[in-house]
């Protein structure tokens, strides 16, 4: 069982956790919420980038299946000789 110290820590965070979710849910913190969806966007931008990305570097590793394979071995190379 926790100590009487630990329950009233305890408490004592979860009244802070409540007063500030209260916080962000006042009409007046419209700032926030704007930058929740610039981030969004910002995060549906990059995802599309790196698709994109990742199909051209698929389509050039089909075009130029000697140069992928030589990638490819030197990336192996680089993993066996990486040290924790």
């Amino acid at each position: 069982m926790p100590e009487p110290e630990d329950a009233e820590h305890v408490e004592k965070e979860r009244a802070e956790r409540r007063e500030e979710r209260a916080e962000q849910e006042e009409p007046g913190n419209r700032g926030e919420r704007d930058e929740s969806a610039e981030d969004a966007e910002r995060r549906r931008r990059r995802a599309a980038f790196l698709r994109e990305l990742n199909e051209a570097k698929a389509l050039r590793d089909r075009v130029q299946p000697r140069r992928a394979r030589a990638a490819r071995m030197r990336q192996q190379m680089r993993m066996r000789t990486f040290r924790w």
